[in-house]
């Protein structure tokens, strides 16, 4: 999920060239296709293989046309906790795909397009919020939460101040969000009120489909 995110934010930043869209394209189609068999089957070494082309073209288009504000929060959260990088962007995809509104939209539909979750003449609108729903449908699956209960809410003006120097003007992301608008996204991440720590339950889920 971390090639996914790659991809994605690669695709719908604001300096993308014809092959880093044609990379990133290619990457997510072949995540989609592949990545509940190589989840599933671990011995599927054709799956396997696909899902390192995916990451190879993923890393192949965001090398030239940088990611966005979920690796920034990312970023910001590994290096404050040590959360792991590709499941803090697993966490945090959805959410700010969803936050950059109509603006990805018309990208996020040839994402989805892309990922046989939708056809042409799907409303962009509705393709991009199949496309969310499909990330989200994966972290489901794969047993990761919307939750990095680890933050703690006197860290997050710093947090966000990391975030938001990381992500401008190094990143050319569809929607410009200064750090205070940046905050309530690590507000959302924390643990509700009696709420598990979901990043532990994904890691046990996972650690029990494993063995």
């Amino acid at each position: 999920m971390d090639a996914l995110t790659h991809a994605v934010e690669a695709y719908i930043g604001n300096s993308t060239t014809y092959g880093t869209r044609r990379d990133a394209l290619l990457a997510v189609q072949l995540i989609f296709e592949n990545i509940y068999t190589a989840y599933d089957d671990g011995s599927n070494v054709e799956a396997r293989r696909n899902m390192l082309h995916a990451s190879f073209y993923a890393g192949c288009a965001f090398t030239k046309s940088y990611v966005g504000y979920v690796h920034a929060i990312a970023h910001s959260l590994g290096g404050e906790y040590n959360v792991p990088h590709g499941l803090a962007n697993a966490v945090i995809l959805p959410m700010i795909l969803e936050a950059y509104g109509e603006k990805i939209h018309k990208k996020l539909a040839r994402l989805a397009v892309t990922a046989g979750l939708a056809d042409k003449d799907t409303p962009c609108r509705e393709a991009g919020e199949k496309f969310i729903q499909a990330i989200k449908d994966m972290k489901k699956y794969f047993g990761i939460g919307d939750r990095i209960p680890l933050i703690q809410e006197t860290d997050i003006p710093k947090l966000a101040h990391y975030a938001d120097k990381e992500a401008n003007p190094l990143y050319p992301v569809p929607v410009l969000m200064n750090a205070e608008e940046l905050e309530p996204f690590y507000h959302r991440l924390m643990e509700d009120p009696g709420e598990r720590n979901s990043v532990e339950k994904g890691k046990i889920s996972y650690d029990r489909k494993r063995n």
